[in-house]
Formats: C-alpha cells, structure tokens, sequence
C-alpha cells in the first residue's frame, strides 16, 4: 500500500534550521540522502521531492472557465509542506518506521497517511 510521508515546515523550524552551520545542514542533507538511499534498495520509495520556499508559490482560483492566481505566501499558513516521500510499504507501521528517522520527526513536523486507491 502507498503511504505519503508528509515533511511540514514552520516559522519556528525555519528560524532553526536558518540558525545551522553550513555544516549542521550538510548533515541534515546526508540524512535525506541515506534515506532515499535506504528506500531504493528495498524497493519502497515511489519518489520522494524537496518543495521551494512557499514565497515561489501561486494559488489559484477557477471560476466560469477563468483561472487566476495570487503570489504566496499567504499570511495564514502558518505551517507548509516543505517535502514528501511516496512510499510503497506492507503496512502504515513501516512506513511510520521510514518517517520516524527523519530529523523533521523531532520537531513534530512529519505525518503519514495512506493513499486513496481509487476504482
């Protein structure tokens, strides 16, 4: 079954992972890297993708046939996505277990949740 792994990120995150050394983040890095690592090798991982800054972002609206966008951020997101990994597991447990390694987990900043298997 497909699981998404769901990476949140927030003004108090930012500010932190903004405070890192060059260093410290290079290390964050090498942890998504062994992750997408690990997921390949048991044939798990469906894809997995970092997000740009919110600020890059477009809304939009469609309304009689006529699309139009605003420019982000928006002042009421208070959390956004920041990045995901689509996984293919036996059970929600493993993919949890995937999740759970994760730095973004310590921070309360990761959900799962299964995928939708439409008819």
């Amino acid at each position: 079954m497909k699981y998404l792994i769901m990476i949140q990120m927030n003004p108090t995150a930012r500010a932190m992972w903004d405070s890192l050394t060059e260093e410290q983040r290079a290390g964050g890095y090498e942890i998504h890297k062994e992750m997408v690592s690990r997921l390949q090798a048991s044939g798990e991982l469906v894809i997995s993708e970092a997000l740009s800054d919110v600020s890059l972002g477009k809304r939009l609206a469609v309304q009689d046939g006529v699309v139009t966008t605003t420019d982000g951020p928006f002042a009421e997101a208070k959390e956004y996505l920041a990045g995901f990994y689509l996984v293919d597991c036996e059970n929600i447990d493993r993919a949890i277990e995937h999740a759970a390694r994760l730095p973004e987990a310590g921070l309360g900043l990761v959900e799962v949740r299964p995928v939708m298997e439409l008819p």
